[in-house]
């Protein structure tokens, strides 16, 4: 009989594989894109830096190059917007990651993307390339057409940030804003091997195209508990309102059991470095919304202490990412696909690792239900051949 090992509930604390595109240390609120801090990059660099860090390597001297390259590629090839309108349309407003991960099969098969298996790592390098550049295009076009507006080109002379809002909103953002969505975009690029990563590189490990491994990654962000935070979290300060309801508000729904949307975290104990970024950016650009933000957030972590002592909850990232987009001209059902925009480079990196490793990721699980062999209903139990050994109870 194979060996086998039990693994913890949902792989907690399992390590599967070796990278070395970054890692998050939880219980020290730090993680890090290859040898930097995530956090200090978003501080001091470009997405196009940090992009060519996850893809590359290596930070770049200057990133004039590869701005050139993926210019052209924010362009929706024309068979792709012919598709647009029809996705856009069966998708509708409550459905944005779907709408994204059809209009992302038909440019791969436009681009003609082959099986990572069959493909060189420069071949599989430019498909990674033109995915990137594209997916916030394909959004933006989208969420316009849903609107019943046309989609708007994009524009070679700005940054990756600043096109997105441009093709969103219709106007040339103004550098605050377009700086505070790069900052957001930069600290959500990889955080780790969480749920949608881990499918990208199961879904790499099989040698499928890069594709279809960031459709299955497109699929678990589109969770609730995974990618569908933040304008929850935002919906959670509208349904308190003002601050004299909050703590009567959130006392009886944390005495409830229910979550609180934008608090907690599966890997950190301590406070989310993203949230601590996000809410200086927020204060940095000010107003009420913020001002109530930071009030329900100190009402949170105060109930959350006094109800659920040791517990280590925190603010996490999607708390002040919704203040962040909203207050940038983000719609509110744009908020996770923006979130896609970035992280399509952590997991094109992730994927374009995993198909170094020959491995196919294929784990084991272990049966709970009836014993078996047993008779089908209806039929008298036939001898089992080779005598009937008994089955051998698991370790």
């Amino acid at each position: 009989m194979a060996h086998t090992i039990t693994a913890p509930r949902g792989l907690a604390g399992v390590v599967v594989t070796d990278t070395t595109i970054g890692r998050v240390r939880g219980r020290e609120g730090f993680y890090h894109y290859r040898q930097y801090s995530a956090i200090e990059l978003a501080e001091r660099r470009t997405l196009e830096d940090v992009w060519a860090l996850l893809i590359d390597g290596a930070l770049p001297d200057d990133a004039k190059p590869l701005q050139r390259e993926i210019a052209p590629l924010r362009h929706i090839p024309p068979a792709v917007a012919a598709a647009l309108p029809g996705i856009a349309a069966a998708s509708g407003s409550q459905d944005p990651m779907g709408g994204l991960r059809a209009a992302l099969a038909v440019a791969g098969l436009a681009a003609g993307a082959r099986p990572l298996y069959d493909t060189s790592p420069a071949q599989r390098r430019a498909h990674a390339m033109a995915l990137c550049a594209l997916t916030p295009s394909l959004l933006a076009a989208l969420y316009r057409l849903r609107a019943g507006l046309a989609p708007i080109e994009s524009r070679d002379d700005l940054s990756h940030a600043a096109n997105y809002l441009y093709m969103i909103t219709g106007e040339e953002p103004s550098q605050p804003h377009a700086r505070a969505i790069e900052r957001y975009l930069i600290a959500t690029v990889d955080h780790g091997f969480n749920a949608s990563t881990f499918t990208a590189r199961v879904i790499a490990s099989t040698g499928a195209d890069i594709y279809a491994c960031v459709g299955g990654a497109l699929g678990a962000l589109s969770g609730p508990l995974h990618g569908g935070a933040p304008s929850r979290a935002l919906d959670t300060l509208d349904a308190i309102g003002s601050i004299d309801r909050a703590g009567s508000w959130l006392r009886s729904r944390i005495l409830n059991g229910e979550r609180i949307m934008g608090f907690g975290h599966p890997i950190y104990r301590t406070e989310d470095p993203r949230s601590r970024m996000l809410k200086g950016i927020a204060q940095d650009l000010g107003g009420e919304l913020v001002d109530f933000a930071v009030a329900v957030e100190e009402r949170v972590l105060s109930l959350l202490a006094e109800l659920k002592p040791g517990r280590e909850l925190h603010t996490n990232v999607e708390y002040y990412a919704g203040v962040v987009m909203h207050l940038c001209g983000l719609p509110r059902e744009m908020f996770t696909p923006t979130f896609a925009t970035s992280r399509v480079i952590g997991w094109c990196a992730n994927v374009l690792e995993q198909a170094e490793d020959p491995k196919i990721i294929r784990p084991d699980s272990r049966y709970v239900g009836p014993r078996p062999p047993q008779p089908l209903p209806g039929e008298r139990a036939a001898p089992i051949a080779g005598g009937g050994r008994p089955l051998l109870a698991e370790s």
